[in-house]
C-alpha cells in the first residue's frame, strides 16, 4: 500500500482549484505543476500547444503513459452590450443554467483583470416577477455585470474589455470535516492533484517502467493528449472523474475503473489488469460505463496513436456544476496509480 500524504493532496488540490484554469488559461497552474514534479526529481517539457509533460526516465523510451487535464470550463467574451454588461458563449460543455450566479474574472489583454457576476437578462423578482422563472436555459439568456461604474458599450471598450476576453469562473471550493470537497471543477483539477500526490508517494525506481506523465490543457475541448505521445508508448491510463448520478454505479466515496465512454470499450486487457489491483489492494471501487463521456485516452485514440487504453476515476457528482467527491474516492485512486506503476507491463 502507498504511503500517501494526504495533507499533500488536499493542500494541493485546493491551490489547483483556486487558480484560474480555463482551457486557454492554464499556464499559471501547470506552472505550479512542473515547479512540484521538477521538485520530484522528474524531466519536464512543454508541448507547443501549451501542455506539459514530465518524464521519470528521460534518456530511456517511455513505454506507458498516465494522463489528467489541467483545463477547465468558463466562458469567452462573445458581445460588448449596450447596456454595458458582457455577452459570453462557454468553453467547454456546459449548461448555462450551471453559470448562473457565478462569480468570475475577466481576463483581459492589457488591462488586467475585471471582477463580475453571471446573470440571467431577468434578474430581479422584485421588477420581473414569475418572468424570471419562465426565461430559457441558454447562454443568450445570461451576461456579466461588470463590477465597473459602465453604463454602455463605449464604458466597456473604455475599461479594455474585447470580444475574445476569456473568463475563468471561481471554482468556490469547500473541504469539508466529512471528507467531502465540493467545488466546480473538480474535473479534473481533482485527477491532477492525485496523480500528483502519487508521484510524491513514490521513488522514481519504484516505477516499474519508463513513463510518460501527461498534463493536458484541451480535453475539454476534445483534444487533450491527442498529440505528441511517443510512438514507444503502448499503454495508456486516464484518470479523471467517475459520473454520479441516477443510472451509474459509482459512488462519491469509491473509485471508479471505466469499462466504456462515448468513444467505446477500453482495452479490456488492461481495464482488467486494473481492477485486479484494486481487488489486490483490497480498495474500495466499482465497475462503471459511461455515455455521455469523452477522456485524453479517446482523443490520442481519435489521433491514431496505437495504444492500450484505460481509464480510472475519482466518484463526482454533479458533473460540470457543484461537484461533490469524497477524500476516499481520491486517495483510493492514488492507491490505485501507484499499485499501477510499479507494476510491469
Amino acid at each position: 500500500m502507498l504511503s500517501l500524504d494526504q495533507d499533500y493532496l488536499k493542500e494541493t488540490l485546493l491551490h489547483l482549484l483556486k487558480t484560474p484554469s480555463t482551457a486557454g488559461l492554464t499556464r499559471a497552474n501547470l506552472s505550479f505543476v512542473e515547479k512540484e514534479l521538477q521538485a520530484m526529481g522528474l524531466t519536464t517539457r512543454w508541448t507547443r500547444r501549451g501542455a506539459l509533460q514530465a518524464y521519470n526516465a528521460p534518456d530511456e523510451p517511455a513505454r506507458r503513459a498516465v494522463a489528467a487535464h489541467v483545463d477547465t470550463l468558463g466562458m469567452v467574451v462573445r458581445e460588448l452590450k449596450s447596456n454595458g454588461r458582457v455577452g459570453v458563449l462557454p468553453i467547454g460543455s456546459w449548461s448555462s443554467r450551471m453559470a448562473e450566479g457565478a462569480r468570475v474574472d475577466i481576463h483581459t489583454a492589457e488591462a488586467g483583470l475585471f471582477r463580475g457576476s453571471v446573470m440571467p437578462l431577468k434578474s430581479s423578482v422584485h421588477a420581473s416577477s414569475k418572468a424570471v422563472d419562465e426565461q430559457p436555459v441558454n447562454w443568450d439568456q445570461l451576461e456579466i455585470r461588470v463590477d465597473q461604474k459602465v453604463q454602455d458599450k463605449a464604458g466597456l471598450e473604455a475599461l479594455g474589455i474585447q470580444v475574445g476576453d476569456l473568463v475563468s469562473v471561481d471554482a468556490q471550493p469547500e473541504m469539508m470535516e466529512s471528507g467531502f470537497i465540493v467545488s466546480r471543477f473538480l474535473d479534473d483539477l481533482g485527477g491532477v492533484a492525485c496523480l500528483l500526490a502519487t508521484l510524491k508517494a513514490l521513488s522514481l525506481e519504484d516505477i516499474a517502467c519508463p513513463s510518460l506523465f501527461y498534463f493536458s490543457n484541451y480535453e475539454e475541448q476534445g483534444h487533450g493528449a491527442s498529440v505528441t505521445l511517443p510512438a514507444t508508448v503502448e499503454e495508456m491510463v486516464g484518470v479523471d472523474i467517475a459520473i454520479v448520478a441516477p443510472g451509474q454505479n459509482s459512488e462519491e466515496d469509491k473509485l471508479s475503473v471505466v469499462f466504456l465512454d462515448n468513444s467505446g470499450p477500453f482495452d479490456p486487457l488492461l481495464t482488467r489488469k486494473l481492477e485486479q489491483l484494486a481487488k489486490q489492494e483490497n480498495l474500495p471501487y466499482v465497475r462503471d460505463v459511461f455515455r455521455f463521456y469523452f477522456s485524453d485516452c479517446a482523443a490520442a485514440l481519435q489521433a491514431g496513436n496505437d495504444v492500450r487504453h484505460a481509464l480510472i476515476g475519482f466518484g463526482t457528482d454533479a458533473s460540470h456544476s457543484y461537484e461533490r467527491t469524497h477524500m476516499d474516492s481520491l486517495v483510493g485512486t492514488c492507491q490505485l496509480l501507484g499499485a499501477y506503476l510499479k507494476s510491469p507491463l
